[in-house]
């Protein structure tokens, strides 16, 4: 697909719960690809630079340290993470900063259902949070099929029909 064609797909699945005194972004997306590729696409550094909003500075698919830094253009911010639960292919869980994020693969027809937990400390973000893994999920999806965009992270998403998103998700998840 050409980059300036791009388009984010239709706002998918989403609640929030109260965590403790943190609140969990439940974000639910099918996609046409095994969860095999899909645990890849989560892991392999190689993969993440290519639609995640960060580097990551080693394999995800094993439990203990690694580093992720966020990326918006040229501007770069490393963050301690720790890998605490690599069970593959079906679930990835780690911390990213003070967030911590839980994904769960699923078979699901020919692809995979995919659940990701993103408890963070700020309701009022999460709308934001939803809008930024939805386009980086666009992004994941059209590069398992072969047709990748390149990664649209940071201000750049602004470009791409984020705010547009995160007004759509701010209004499904209620008072956000």
């Amino acid at each position: 697909m050409d980059r300036e064609s791009f388009r984010p797909g239709p706002p998918a699945q989403v609640t929030a719960e109260a965590d403790g005194d943190r609140w969990a972004l439940l974000f639910v997306r099918e996609l046409r690809h095994t969860p095999e590729r899909v645990w890849a696409a989560l892991t392999d550094p190689a993969r993440l630079r290519e639609w995640a909003p960060f580097l990551a500075d080693r394999d995800l698919g094993t439990p203990g340290a690694a580093v992720l830094t966020l990326v918006d253009g040229d501007a770069l911010a490393a963050q301690p993470a720790t890998v605490r639960r690599a069970e593959p292919p079906r679930l990835l869980e780690y911390t990213w900063g003070e967030s911590l994020l839980r994904w769960e693969l699923t078979p699901s027809g020919e692809g995979t259902r995919l659940t990701l937990r993103h408890t963070l400390a700020d309701r009022a973000t999460l709308p934001m949070v939803a809008a930024g893994w939805h386009l980086c999920l666009d992004v994941a999806d059209l590069l398992l099929a072969s047709d990748p965009v390149g990664p649209i992270r940071g201000a750049e998403a602004k470009d791409f029909g984020w705010a547009e998103l995160r007004d759509a998700y701010a209004e499904r998840l209620g008072d956000a």
